[in-house]
């Protein structure tokens, strides 16, 4: 029988071959998908709530879920929408018995109003006519749960007395003093980011790899709510995205890449728009809304500690703390716990950790059930005291 020589390194070199072709194709399988996700995969129903006189009515996008247990008002962050709330309302579902409404916000989602008054007085009265609307004059008991500028929204309707059965209250990184220093630099961020995306999906992609919203899955479904189709003259052009350092997520590793995102790949050439083209836009310009900016967040740390109900606190560092904050919370005036570092969007970044925090202090005020498979994983999760 024949037999085949091997020159020396040979057989490395083959073994060195097969594992660069599996490297590659496991890369090639890896790459991330950053197609949209529907809502139907996180709320059981949508519609438009239609509030005010016939001639000035105002038309509200919400999103359901659940059947039985307290309701919670789920208020999005500025320039987000409802759809931000869609992963981590399957997390809370799945660990308690509850009701869920998220809502858009006037001027965000796919809500429609009359008049750009984003004032958190007129807000505020937005999410009471909503819930009437929903629920009549006896709504059942609700906890309001707000991000950013709608856990100010939340705590400018509970200490408003805007909603009879309101049982607590939770903000989701809302500190009066870091977010007016945010909100010097608020018009530098909007000037920077891209203005116009090819596609739904290049918008999805840029969420995640700029760090806006660092959870996949919550950026291909809540995306949706942030960027709407339109369709363009020729003669208008996609604005390509400044030089920016963005931190990637993949897998559990993160690095930063200097990128160039809105290059000839995600824009459109100059010349090159076909007549009604379209582009995808950003729903709301924040920057329109800026001489509300900072009666959004003033005077809303002593608002939050005058409510007479229970309260949670959820921060992604206690950096974030200000003073009045500091010296409540070391009074044990309110509960709180801190998050694992992660951006703004605290409940997209980590919708198991907001849930947990969530579902234990609902636990703890008793005001829902938890689900039988839960009951021993509820009691891990560790919240500061309060009086």
């Amino acid at each position: 029988m024949g037999t085949v020589e091997r020159q020396p390194g040979e057989e490395g070199g083959v073994l060195e071959s097969t594992m660069c072709k599996e490297k590659t194709e496991n890369a090639v399988e890896a790459q991330p998908d950053y197609s949209p996700l529907s809502w139907r995969g996180y709320f059981d129903q949508m519609e438009d709530v239609v509030v005010g006189a016939a001639d000035r009515s105002d038309s509200f996008r919400v999103y359901k879920a659940g059947t039985g247990g307290p309701l919670l008002v789920l208020l999005h962050g500025g320039g987000h929408s409802a759809l931000s709330w869609a992963v981590c309302t399957t997390a809370i579902s799945s660990r308690v018995s509850c009701r869920v409404l998220a809502m858009d916000l006037r001027g965000h989602g796919a809500t429609q109003v009359q008049c750009d008054d984003f004032s958190t007085q007129t807000m505020s009265r937005d999410v009471a006519n909503v819930l009437q609307a929903c629920y009549g004059e006896t709504p059942p008991p609700m906890v309001l749960i707000g991000h950013g500028v709608g856990g100010a929204i939340a705590v400018h309707a509970a200490s408003s007395m805007l909603l009879p059965t309101i049982v607590g209250l939770v903000a989701i990184d809302v500190v009066e003093g870091s977010a007016s220093e945010v909100l010097h630099s608020m018009q530098n961020f909007l000037r920077g980011r891209p203005k116009s995306f090819k596609s739904m999906v290049h918008a999805i992609e840029w969420s995640v790899k700029s760090g806006q919203i660092q959870n996949l899955e919550s950026a291909r479904v809540s995306v949706v709510g942030q960027i709407k189709k339109c369709e363009v003259d020729k003669d208008v052009l996609l604005e390509p995205a400044s030089l920016v350092v963005d931190v990637v997520v993949e897998g559990n590793e993160e690095f930063h890449e200097q990128h160039q995102f809105n290059d000839k790949e995600n824009t459109t050439p100059e010349g090159s728009i076909s007549d009604n083209q379209s582009v995808y836009n950003w729903r709301i310009d924040l920057s329109k809304a800026e001489k509300y900016w900072d009666g959004w967040f003033k005077g809303t740390s002593n608002l939050f500690l005058s409510c007479n109900l229970p309260k949670l606190l959820l921060l992604a560092g206690v950096d974030r703390l200000d003073r009045d904050l500091t010296i409540a919370q070391m009074q044990g005036k309110f509960m709180m716990q801190l998050l694992p570092p992660c951006g703004h969007a605290v409940q997209e970044d980590h919708p198991d950790k907001v849930a947990d925090a969530i579902t234990s202090f609902l636990l703890r005020h008793k005001f829902a059930e938890s689900r039988e498979d839960n009951q021993r994983s509820a009691l891990h999760c560790p919240l500061h005291s309060e009086d």
